[in-house]
């Protein structure tokens, strides 16, 4: 039976939430400030109290409260035996990460991370090409994402939000580590980062709002990302070099293009059609079938802790001004 615990509404929450009910999940129950229903669904459980939560005995756990506070709903569940799902970034801070993946690991639990562009269908179509080599040997990766703050959650005061405030987790580090993800997913673990962030534009918030990234990966390849929440038009691509071709991704035109050496050797896969929700229901459809046992989780609490710690060192680089070389 899944009898499911979301901690946190917030727009992502209420995503999740409309996502499994629609995949017939009907044992749910909500832990959030308020205690007052929800008006869509009036019928679901609120808790304010995560103790009185857990005393339903989930056997999986949302985690999708600001990432300043991810451990402290993440750690008790886990203590208490409940699967989890977190949504990125894993946490803001490095403190009790090793002791949540020690109690994962004893208690034998799922937990996955929700990094939603593994579900996208041009980063798939990526990841297949390059395991096909189909441009040879990947020697340099670019990406780069920016939006205008504002604009990510236009009902929302973005000041307010969790993406403009240090203490909860924001900057574009932390909130657009997206990048930071899927980079390692596609050319493997990085050895070193050096990185230039910093609060420049006009927007009203105490964190990044700006980072530059250098990177070398342990197979040799070098590579380059930027992220923004400044950018007016919002963009997301990645270029990857190849010795014997190149790939380009754009997020928002939705397409993969490869491109050869050779007259009329230019391919483009398109999946215009791919509606956004699409990503996200796959993904609580993948999370449904890993606690039943039928697939293992794309991106497990190891993965989410290794996209979190270079996110740290990226942090630790733009403070200090040197490069970070990690394990």
């Amino acid at each position: 039976m899944r009898r499911v615990l979301i901690a946190g509404y917030g727009s992502i929450g209420r995503r999740h939430l409309r996502n499994l009910i629609d995949l017939g999940v009907r044992d749910i129950a909500l832990l959030r400030r308020s205690s007052e229903p929800v008006s869509d669904y009036p019928q679901i459980p609120v808790f304010t109290d995560l103790s009185k939560a857990l005393e339903r005995r989930p056997n999986l756990v949302l985690v999708c409260n600001p990432s300043a506070y991810h451990l402290d709903v993440a750690l008790p569940a886990a203590r208490g035996g409940c699967n989890l799902f977190i949504e990125k970034p894993l946490s803001n801070s490095w403190d009790g990460v090793e002791e949540l993946l020690s109690v994962v690991s004893e208690k034998r639990l799922l937990a996955a991370v929700g990094f939603d562009l593994r579900f996208d269908p041009g980063l798939i179509k990526v990841k297949d090409l390059l395991e096909d080599h189909a441009i040879g040997r990947v020697v340099g990766i670019q990406s780069q994402v920016g939006q205008y703050l504002p604009d990510w959650r236009s009902s929302e005061d973005y000041r307010k939000g969790v993406s403009a405030r240090a203490d909860m987790g924001g900057g574009v580090i932390l909130e657009l580590i997206h990048e930071l993800d899927y980079v390692t997913w596609l050319l493997g673990p990085v050895s070193e980062i050096f990185c230039l962030a910093d609060k420049v534009s006009s927007l009203v918030m105490d964190t990044e709002d700006i980072a530059a990234m250098t990177l070398r990966f342990v197979s040799g390849a070098i590579g380059t990302l930027h992220l923004d929440c400044v950018q007016r038009t919002a963009s997301r691509t990645c270029t990857i070099i190849g010795e014997e071709g190149t790939l380009l991704w754009d997020f928002v035109s939705q397409k993969v293009i490869l491109l050869k050496p050779g007259k009329d050797s230019t391919q483009e896969f398109s999946y215009i059609c791919f509606q956004r929700n699409e990503r996200f229901r796959e993904e609580m459809r993948h999370l449904l079938a890993c606690v039943d046992g039928l697939e293992q989780p794309k991106v497990d609490v190891v993965a989410g802790s290794r996209s979190l710690k270079l996110a740290l060192a990226a942090k630790q680089s733009a403070r200090t001004g040197q490069v970070c070389r990690l394990d």
